[in-house]
């Protein structure tokens, strides 16, 4: 279930912040800047009408031809109320930096870290900000710049010689009889 969007408009518009909606299968998405998005996300969260409590996960969506390039996609849920709001926020190209939210829930901790390594958004005072799955030394060879696997400018086949691959003996016709 999903929160309705007269509700949320009643909490918001008092706080004088920009915002739209977008609904989809009675699915509703909050669309906020990035400058408010801390101020909104901490009014969620305390405001007894809303009452979300849980930050399910965070991640990003990255549209590589629009002018803004990234979206940072949160997802939010209410024990009390037992209702879902997605929240998105836009985030540039060549100055990918959003507000960290792990001082409104600690449970974004993980969620911004994986989204960092696989989108390369830092989250501006995280606590420790660092790669979750790549190494840290994960880097283009020829430009020495770290690279981020989901982004749509990643290489399908991946880097050249970056990771070695696991033997594939269909391929090269060596199977062992057992």
């Amino acid at each position: 279930m999903y929160i309705d969007k007269h509700t949320l408009s009643a909490i918001l518009e008092p706080k004088q912040v920009q915002f739209d909606f977008y609904e989809h299968r009675n699915q509703l998405t909050l669309l906020i800047k990035k400058d408010v998005l801390l101020d909104v996300m901490a009014e969620l969260k305390s405001n007894p009408e809303t009452h979300f409590d849980m930050c399910i996960d965070i991640t990003a969506v990255d549209w590589l031809k629009k002018p803004y390039r990234f979206e940072v996609v949160y997802i939010l849920y209410s024990l009390t109320k037992k209702w879902y709001l997605i929240v998105k926020t836009l985030i540039e190209e060549h100055h990918p930096h959003c507000p960290s939210v792990t001082s409104i829930w600690e449970s974004a901790n993980w969620y911004e870290r994986e989204t960092y390594d696989m989108y390369g958004i830092i989250f501006d005072n995280h606590p420790f900000l660092r790669r979750f799955y790549m190494t840290e030394d994960y880097k283009n060879p020829e430009t020495d710049e770290p690279i981020y696997p989901l982004r749509k400018d990643f290489p399908l086949m991946g880097i050249p010689d970056s990771l070695p691959l696991p033997p594939y003996p269909e391929k090269y016709g060596y199977l062992e009889d057992k």
